[in-house]
């Protein structure tokens, strides 16, 4: 049974919690504005397309720093009830750390369940118009691919190559696409620029050169233009990162299927953001137990010495999460290993922190 202890503590943690989460809002609502007022104000966005986008903006940076607050909450209102002896009270009362730590473990995996469906399924509904919007009005809707080629399946044994390819103008230079049969190579067609005429929805080829192997004979064919209909279009070719963010995890995990089928290289980044929705709610339990360690006892410096170890260790956690993620995308680190390592070795520290308060 939830007693008044378990009531007050939760109390004291949801309300320190939303208020330091209210305040993070604003101000990162402010700092968004005043980066972005230039252009929205250039292309004339309309008032409420642009209060549209600022509630769509607020569950993103929630949703980015939603751990690191509520270990920072914890930190604060377990330190001024510290400082003000309550808990040494409560613990002199008969109340072993164990059962003190129970409310705190409720008040989190509340928040913790929350965050996992805001994860899953709001964040990236909410991400969807908020791309749209700074698509239109922030990055004027140019994207180029990088600098690396860029290699689509779209059938099977059938693939394409664009080494460059302009979304704006719908213009590309050179194109590739082949044939095979098993290892054998039917047929590659060169061209050296490439359009899509959106009414028509056919790929424009200019300067051709079509080779063509029946394993006995091969023959060059020389074209100036043709017109095919492949079954892909321009926006199967967009390698913006900021897709994996506002699609639901359904969606993403279909997407990842298609690209794996098409041999996009190096999907990581798509499974460490798939895994990643999981793993940090789980982070903020366990910063919670540490949070809750740390600031329990009463020390010279207070608040202000316990805040400052709650920030270091946030900042620690963010280095290892960044790092770990890194050397998935960049050292082929299994995605789902990379976004669980901080929490392994940050529930190691909670564990120790545990015992020593038990003792």
């Amino acid at each position: 049974m939830i007693k008044k202890l378990d009531w007050y503590i939760i109390q004291k943690f949801l309300t320190t919690f939303f208020f330091a989460i209210m305040i993070l809002v604003v101000i990162s609502c402010v700092i968004d504005y005043s980066e972005k007022v230039d252009n929205i104000v250039q292309k004339k966005a309309p008032f409420m397309v642009v209060l549209n986008y600022y509630k769509n903006f607020i569950p993103h940076i929630t949703a980015l720093l939603f751990h690191l607050f509520i270990f920072i909450a914890t930190i604060f209102f377990t330190s001024k009830m510290a400082y003000k002896s309550e808990i040494i009270a409560i613990l002199s009362s008969g109340v072993s750390f164990q059962r003190f730590l129970r409310p705190y473990l409720i008040g989190a995996s509340f928040l913790c369940a929350i965050s996992l469906a805001a994860n899953h399924w709001i964040i990236p509904l909410a991400n969807k118009q908020r791309v749209a919007f700074e698509d239109k009005y922030i990055n004027d809707g140019n994207y180029a691919i990088p600098g690396e080629n860029v290699h689509l399946a779209y059938a099977k044994d059938a693939y394409v190559y664009i080494k460059n390819f302009n979304f704006t103008s719908g213009k590309g230079n050179g194109f590739t696409a082949e044939k095979m049969k098993g290892t054998l190579l039917l047929e590659k067609m060169m061209a050296d620029d490439v359009s899509y005429d959106s009414i028509k929805q056919t790929w424009h080829l200019h300067n051709i050169i079509v080779r063509r192997n029946d394993t006995l004979h091969e023959t060059v064919t020389k074209l100036d233009d043709i017109y095919i209909n492949y079954p892909f279009k321009p926006t199967d070719l967009n390698r913006n990162e900021a897709l994996k963010e506002a699609l639901t995890t359904p969606e993403l995990i279909e997407y990842i299927k298609t690209e794996s089928l098409r041999g996009r290289e190096n999907l990581n980044m798509f499974y460490v953001e798939k895994d990643r929705r999981t793993s940090q709610p789980f982070a903020g339990l366990i910063l919670t137990v540490i949070g809750a360690c740390i600031a329990s006892r009463k020390i010279r410096g207070g608040s202000g010495f316990h805040l400052a170890l709650g920030i270091s260790i946030s900042a620690i956690y963010v280095m290892f999460m960044q790092l770990s993620t890194t050397f998935s995308t960049k050292a082929s680190l299994d995605p789902l290993i990379s976004v669980w390592i901080p929490n392994f070795i940050f529930a190691i520290i909670a564990y120790y922190l545990y015992r020593r308060q038990v003792k």
